[in-house]
């Protein structure tokens, strides 16, 4: 085979593929890529990073203990996992409204 012919085989094989892994794209893929890059960016941000309201708990007149704290951050990451997984979910069944909704309340959680 000549050069010419093996550089359109490897072009047109390239091509296929690109346009094979797009056309199973669900259609939240790009804005969750980018949150997740906008995560790991933020990593030495001392300002970013998961967060939650208050609870009700906390505002009785009362110190949190280390436990408490440590027990509320756990839950708050297990919730963050739990909904990006459900925005990914919901992103591979190409269900556009649940991802993009379930994908908010995950930047809701996360402050960058």
């Amino acid at each position: 085979m000549s050069k010419l012919r093996i550089r359109s085989a490897l072009m047109v094989s390239a091509v296929l593929a690109l346009s094979s892994t797009w056309a199973h794209a669900g259609p939240c893929k790009a804005a969750i890529a980018e949150f997740e890059a906008a995560i790991r960016q933020s990593a030495g941000n001392p300002m970013a990073g998961l967060m939650a309201p208050q609870s009700t708990a906390a505002q009785l007149d009362r110190q949190p203990t280390v436990a408490s704290v440590k027990r509320e951050q756990a839950q708050l990451r297990s919730q963050f996992a739990v909904t990006m997984a459900r925005a990914k979910r919901l992103d591979a069944a190409g269900d556009l409204e649940g991802c993009t909704e379930a994908l908010n309340a995950a930047k809701r959680l996360y402050i960058l």
